[in-house]
């Protein structure tokens, strides 16, 4: 008899186990299908609204900045602007400092980032990507009385003004430079011409706009990365709707011409080819 309730009692706790495993599981179950509801809202709460937010730096030209009027404009934010539009929606800018941009895109304050953000496998793994909008290279500037620096490998051990969490700043700190902490491109030029820091790696249609505005600049290239590098709009995980929408919009400004004409509007050519 004592056998019997004995195994009655183990059948009881293994029951009431398998219960609670199946309670965990439900609930794990209804939250992960609550998280995917949620992602593939962000689409409708976002024409609901009638507005999309955008996370950009405004201090990045020609990409993002501000022109002399005080007036957020650039080559981003004309085109965010034009998507936003095809969306039926009013485009809202968010402007924050590029270092706490990523962070502002988790934390939900705005929907999407547009400031020249590099595709890349790293930040594939935690945010989505739209179709690239951009290709460009980066390039190693530094003054032009420099007659030492020719090549990335001359910059070991050397200052390197850089947004610290970008593409470029990655690339200065694989060839061993110094990096010096900045805002921007434009204040990497004001460092460099300044004589404050050594070189500087960045972008290349991104120094060729400032030298158009400032032909009598005393920076110059010296060297071109091989890599080819593209751009795109970031958007947090799972908000696959809004990607596609996004990404319709893009190639609907690139079959009837907007997109040329945008290009054209800040670099002279069409970028993306």
């Amino acid at each position: 008899m004592k056998k019997v309730l004995l195994v009655l009692g183990l059948l009881l706790s293994f029951t009431l186990v398998l219960s609670a495993c199946g309670k965990d599981d439900d609930k794990k179950d209804n939250k992960n299908k609550t998280a995917e509801k949620a992602d593939k809202d962000l689409l409708q709460k976002v024409k609901d609204d009638g507005e999309i937010l955008i996370g950009t730096e405004g201090t990045y030209p020609p990409f993002t900045f501000h022109d002399t009027n005080g007036k957020l404009t650039g080559f981003d934010v004309d085109l965010a602007e034009e998507v936003a539009k095809r969306l039926g929606v009013k485009a809202v800018f968010k402007e924050t400092q590029w270092d706490g941009m990523f962070a502002g895109l988790d934390a939900k304050r705005f929907d999407m980032i547009a400031n020249e953000v590099g595709i890349r496998p790293d930040r594939q793994k935690k945010y989505d990507f739209s179709d690239p909008y951009i290709k460009t290279t980066a390039v190693l500037i530094t003054k032009k009385d420099n007659t030492k620096v020719k090549s990335f490998e001359d910059i070991k051990g050397l200052s390197s003004a850089q947004s610290l969490t970008s593409n470029y700043g990655d690339l200065a700190k694989k060839y061993g430079a110094n990096l010096v902490g900045v805002d921007g491109f434009q204040q990497s030029a004001e460092l460099l011409a300044q004589n404050r820091v050594d070189v500087t790696i960045n972008d290349n249609i991104a120094f060729l706009d400032y030298k158009k505005k400032k032909p009598d600049t005393p920076l110059k290239i010296v060297a071109k990365s091989e890599d080819v590098s593209t751009s795109g709009f970031m958007f947090r995980k799972n908000n696959e709707p809004m990607v596609d929408a996004v990404n319709a919009a893009l190639k609907d400004m690139i079959d009837d011409g907007t997109y040329k004409k945008i290009s054209e509007k800040w670099f002279g050519e069409d970028v993306l080819k």
